[in-house]
């Protein structure tokens, strides 16, 4: 794409309004030093320097979203105790709007703790439940989601099998979104991975995919025939118009009208992965919103996961340096 239509393309995020409706979470983060052992057990002792807590899970998907200019509307499930209120502090720091979470005394607020030492990740401790939510619950979701989806210009499902996206409201909220002719992309956990039928994109990851459709292949490189079968069958059932998917080491790919496109992965230097999946659905969403075509969006999708896994934690994306990366890399 030349450089004045990827700038343009860039200014043209700011107009849009994405909808992320999924599991939210809170991201927290213990850092500290270690020198010896613990004399009650052979684990490391930790001497806390510093803690800090992000927005994660959708949450991190609306920062993603935000930092790339355009608007995130946010509707998900939390609980009515203290890692719910933290979330709900974090989006008004990041000033995100909380109109379309649902609280819920039935359910905690899923945090995710991590304790980490001279750079490396020790341990991690989550605080969840995984049953999907009750009839109250969705009831108030979706309604919250008919607010929203009616100044939406796309909506990112994500998914982290934590119960807000059970297979009724996943079937659902499609169904009223095809209606209003809204796209609809899809980051899928195992869970409900066959639950997204006539979504606009699909983007599972390669273990995903392999688990999802119960399939044993290898990798892309390894058993091309063995993979393209995988992503055929993946378009029997779903019948989404696009499929991209993602393949760490071995890049991204897309396939869209029968036509396939196999991308190779940046050569970066990897810090830590997390966070990358959100990135690359956010900068996918923006495109099918505009409707790029399957090559490019995946093309600049690949970016933008590899630069995010240049930095430690689930951090968002940058805007600029991602516009830059692609002008140099000619997308």
């Amino acid at each position: 794409m030349p450089v004045d239509s990827l700038t343009t393309l860039f200014d043209n995020f700011n107009n849009l309004r994405v909808l992320i409706i999924g599991d939210v979470m809170v991201d927290a983060y213990v850092w500290g030093r270690s020198t010896r052992l613990s004399p009650e057990a052979p684990v490391p002792v930790v001497h806390v320097a510093r803690t800090e807590q992000r927005l994660g899970g959708a949450a991190n998907v609306a920062l993603n979203v935000q930092a790339l200019g355009a608007t995130p509307l946010l509707c998900a499930v939390i609980g009515t105790d203290g890692g719910g209120d933290q979330l709900l502090q974090l989006l008004r720091e990041r000033e995100l709007s909380a109109a379309g979470i649902i609280r819920s005394a039935h359910r905690p607020t899923t945090v995710k703790q991590r304790i980490l030492a001279h750079g490396q990740q020790l341990l991690r401790i989550d605080s969840e439940i995984e049953t999907d939510i009750n009839a109250d619950e969705r009831t108030q979701l979706l309604a919250a989601y008919d607010d929203l989806l009616a100044r939406a210009d796309v909506v990112i499902f994500e998914d982290y099998d934590k119960g807000v996206l059970s297979e009724a409201v996943i079937s659902e909220c499609i169904a009223r979104a095809r209606q209003r002719g809204i796209p609809t992309v899809v980051d899928p956990k195992k869970k409900n991975f066959l639950a997204y039928r006539h979504c606009t994109l699909f983007k599972p990851n390669l273990k995903e995919l392999r688990e999802g459709l119960k399939l044993e292949f290898g990798d892309p490189n390894a058993d091309r025939p063995g993979f393209e079968a995988a992503v055929t069958r993946l378009h029997e059932v779903l019948e989404p118009e696009t499929v991209l998917v993602t393949l760490s080491e071995y890049g991204v790919f897309a396939q869209q009208n029968g036509t396939k496109t196999y991308l190779p992965a940046h050569l970066r230097t990897i810090s830590d992965v997390s966070g990358a999946g959100d990135t690359v659905i956010s900068i996918a969403a923006l495109c099918v919103a505009l409707g790029q075509p399957a090559a490019f969006t995946a093309a600049l999708a690949n970016l933008g996961g590899g630069l995010v896994c240049e930095q430690i934690g689930v951090v968002p994306v940058e805007k600029q340096r991602l516009l830059e990366e692609a002008q140099a890399a000619k997308l």
